[in-house]
């Protein structure tokens, strides 16, 4: 059953979501830890961390790659519960393109059609469809060993969206590419993602690619996620100490919640900021590089903060 709110609709809902692995010792750990997640339909949302953050992890829970330990996966309101992956309305591409060889580009990207049977001619057609989407009309008959990395990335992105999945998942699937390629493949996907209009869920340790290609964000830390919003309030509006540290550069001043709109430095000094914190509790000011400037002691403009 879909989800008939009004606003958009959602595409991807989790709630509650834990996944713990048990070592050999018996002890076990959790990768993810409660974590409540929507996505909108139509959304390039991307998942941010370091490494062992639970990204990955969530992304495989929402592929059913690996099963949530507790909670719900719902993809377009319908419980996922223990739905194999191939019977879930979704794609993955993943840092490994794991294209077939011995495959021309267009076999590689039929492989799944013609597993699932679909009739020739309409299969001719949807390859076509996904061939003309990434621009690779003209290498249709050229094997993997035949194009760039980039190219080869094109073809895995391709084969993933010629069935018209309801989501397309992303583990870092431009982790291999040099820089240059990196970037101009940011712009690309973010285009071919408007054009078919499917939700992604993309994983990322990058912020650039994070900040350049979704519409929102959600950073995670420790299996746990800390903040969900646009790049743009992210990055002005961080609201942990982690977060302002991993997107960005930050200068960090200890201070006290003076009130609702001052806080007082280490140093005595008071500003004016707003703050939903208790008075008196400790925080850190966080002061982004570009929005300092130098002046002589007594010319700096009214209005500013003096440090």
């Amino acid at each position: 059953m879909h989800d008939t709110t009004d606003g958009p609709r959602t595409a991807v809902e989790l709630q509650g979501v834990v996944k713990r692995f048990g070592d050999r010792s018996g002890t076990e750990v959790t990768a993810v830890d409660n974590l409540d997640l929507t996505i909108a339909d139509g959304e390039f949302f991307s998942l941010l961390g370091p490494s062992g953050c639970g990204k990955t992890t969530t992304l495989r829970m929402i592929a059913g790659l690996e099963l949530p330990t507790a909670g719900s996966i719902r993809i377009h309101g319908e419980e996922m519960g223990l739905r194999p992956p191939n019977k879930r309305p979704v794609n993955t591409v993943f840092q490994n393109y794991a294209l077939f060889p011995h495959m021309t580009v267009a076999k590689n990207i039929g492989f799944g059609l013609e597993m699932r049977k679909v009739p020739a001619g309409e299969r001719a057609e949807q390859i076509d469809w996904a061939i003309q989407l990434v621009e690779m009309g003209s290498m249709a008959h050229r094997k993997p060993g035949q194009l760039s990395g980039g190219q080869q990335q094109r073809v895995a992105l391709a084969r993933a969206l010629v069935n018209r999945p309801e989501v397309l998942l992303l583990d870092e699937p431009l982790g291999a590419l040099d820089l240059k390629l990196r970037q101009q493949m940011q712009h690309e996907l973010k285009n071919l993602q408007r054009e078919v209009g499917i939700t992604f869920v993309y994983v990322t340790h990058d912020q650039e690619e994070a900040v350049t290609m979704s519409d929102r964000i959600g950073v995670m830390h420790d299996g746990r996620l800390l903040q969900v919003d646009t790049p743009e309030a992210i990055y002005e509006r961080p609201t942990t100490r982690f977060v302002a540290d991993f997107i960005g550069q930050s200068n960090f001043l200890a201070a006290t919640v003076a009130s609702a709109d001052e806080v007082v430095l280490a140093n005595g000094q008071r500003l004016r900021l707003s703050s939903d914190r208790p008075t008196g509790e400790a925080v850190a000011v966080t002061v982004r590089p570009e929005r300092l400037t130098v002046h002589r002691r007594g010319e700096a403009p009214a209005g500013l903060h003096h440090l």
